[in-house]
């Protein structure tokens, strides 16, 4: 029986595909750098950031002074331009969404939250209007934990007073997120609806044929109603 249904946030609950766009390659030309060498120093402090151990502007300190292109303006423009963006799509955020989680508490079902997430998305989901709609939150830029580490759920299950194998866990398939969710008993199930939109080279994963596929929200409560 599932008595809880932990979710991720990113191509999940919202996407970054909506509204406007400040990916690598918009980063890169605003800086005036080649786009590949942009994202191989991004991604140098790609687990620190995730783990908190540096926020957003020291990442992208490190990254700029790495390209030889760190300038306080430079700096600037690239924080602003992320921080518009998560406004953009959490601004946009679907009522489908919302709704889901709202039906899934009426149903009597728990609800949670793992995501991997730096210092400045930290804060705009906290500021969002799905974030109290959470039962638990478990943002890896807090918890100094990510996925695909078996703690993070053990600790998600544990906070929310249920057993691994009474959770479903819905995700778009990132950080190998789905297989650690079966290797400790949940119900992984992909999340599908988002993936029209995306694009190379920001695809998450592929669609795994060993999980069961979600391509609507509502079929996140059929899922909940069909596993006894």
């Amino acid at each position: 029986m599932i008595k809880a249904v932990v979710f991720d946030m990113f191509e999940t609950l919202v996407s970054l595909f909506d509204g406007r766009m400040y990916f690598s390659e918009h980063i890169a030309a605003d800086l005036g750098v080649e786009h590949m060498t942009f994202r191989k120093a991004w991604h140098e402090t790609e687990d620190t950031r995730t783990l908190g151990k540096i926020t957003i502007e020291e990442g992208i300190d490190d990254a700029l002074k790495a390209l030889g292109v760190y300038s306080e303006s430079n700096a600037k423009m690239v924080a602003d331009g992320r921080m518009a963006m998560l406004e953009d799509t959490f601004r946009l955020v679907s009522d489908e969404s919302i709704n889901l989680l709202k039906n899934l508490h009426k149903k009597g079902i728990y609800t949670g939250l793992i995501s991997n997430c730096y210092s400045d998305e930290a804060k705009i989901i906290k500021e969002s209007a799905l974030y109290p709609l959470f039962d638990v939150t478990m943002l890896s830029y807090e918890q100094g934990m990510a996925k695909p580490d078996p703690a993070i759920y053990h600790k998600m299950a544990e906070k929310l007073g249920v057993k691994p194998e009474e959770c479903l866990y819905v995700g778009d398939g990132g950080c190998r997120e789905l297989f650690t969710a079966r290797e400790i008993g949940m119900h992984p199930v992909q999340a599908l609806w988002y993936r029209h939109q995306m694009f190379e080279p920001h695809i998450p994963s592929p669609v795994f044929d060993e999980f069961p596929h979600a391509q609507t929200r509502a079929d996140i409560e059929s899922f909940v109603d069909d596993i006894l």
